[in-house]
């Protein structure tokens, strides 16, 4: 039997967190998180004049007996909002560090965890892959009964081809009109440019969670001869690197983390950034979840 994403041990912990918005979607009713839009639900927002059509329901009878006017009970929404796990499946993603783990590998456990978080409270949820383009998702609603589903196809998943945000964010405007939370695990290393791309999805109304994974070499490469080969086109090139080289590149490798966490707070979204050396469980109860309670 193939070993789990995620330990039964580590999803017992996991049943404490929450995948927070920022925005307000219209959904269906049903999960637990508050939206500022009115309608039915337990949480007492305000009063609005009666008009004909109305829920007679929904009327406070008190209040006609006092001052012998309707006026309609308005209540807090717990909408069920729509959030897509998109995770990238291209090669540069198979690349891992001396002793760790491959980022898609990494990307496969974090989104399993995050799955459960979401199943435990209720929301949709789809997996949704993405290379150059959209391959079949796979949906998960309904509660954390559901999960062992979910986890099974992330397991199946394989990491391969080359990443193309420009044309992942039209079609992922095409089959997901509706506005939701869009969660995207990546590497974010696409030589054709992501934040045009992103800034469409932000544009149409999807709230962005960008989780940024990366390795040590990654970001401080070794200095000396090096042949460096692109995982995604095959292309090698020949380098000597020497320290200072090396420290420019880090230096350059930050201010792309610094680009994408600035679109990500002008857009009302998030960002964070994780080495896979960083266990999961500190990536999650950490950084991870911080993000998704800031604005």
């Amino acid at each position: 039997m193939p070993e789990p994403l995620v330990s039964r041990d580590f999803l017992e912990r996991l049943e404490r967190l929450t995948l927070h918005w920022q925005k307000s979607f219209p959904g269906l009713v049903g999960g637990h998180n508050r939206s500022e839009f009115a309608g039915p639900g337990q949480e007492f927002l305000d009063h609005r004049n009666f008009h004909p059509g109305d829920d007679l329901r929904s009327v406070n009878w008190r209040a006609y007996m006092r001052f012998e006017k309707f006026f309609l009970k308005m209540f807090h929404i717990e909408p069920r909002v729509p959030v897509r796990l998109l995770i990238d499946a291209s090669s540069s993603m198979d690349v891992r560090d001396s002793g760790a783990i491959t980022k898609f590998d990494y990307a496969r456990r974090l989104a399993a965890a995050l799955i459960y978080i979401g199943l435990v409270q209720l929301d949709s949820i789809a997996i949704q892959p993405f290379t150059s383009a959209l391959p079949q998702p796979f949906i998960a609603t309904g509660g954390r009964h559901r999960f062992e589903l979910a986890e099974r196809f992330l397991r199946n998943l394989t990491a391969q081809g080359q990443t193309n945000f420009h044309e992942v964010a039209r079609e992922y405007l095409r089959d997901y009109p509706q506005r939701g939370l869009t969660i995207i695990v990546s590497d974010f290393l696409d030589d054709r440019d992501c934040i045009k791309p992103l800034q469409y999805l932000a544009d149409f109304g999807h709230e962005l969670l960008l989780v940024q994974l990366w390795t040590e070499e990654d970001r401080s490469p070794l200095a000396g001869s090096v042949e460096l080969c692109d995982a995604e086109s095959g292309q090698r090139l020949l380098l000597d690197v020497d320290k200072r080289a090396a420290h420019e590149y880090t230096v350059a490798f930050d201010a792309y983390t610094e680009t994408l966490r600035r679109f990500a707070m002008r857009n009302s979204g998030r960002h964070t950034g994780i080495c896979t050396t960083t266990p999961l469980e500190e990536a999650l109860f950490g950084e991870l979840m911080l993000a998704a309670r800031s604005a």
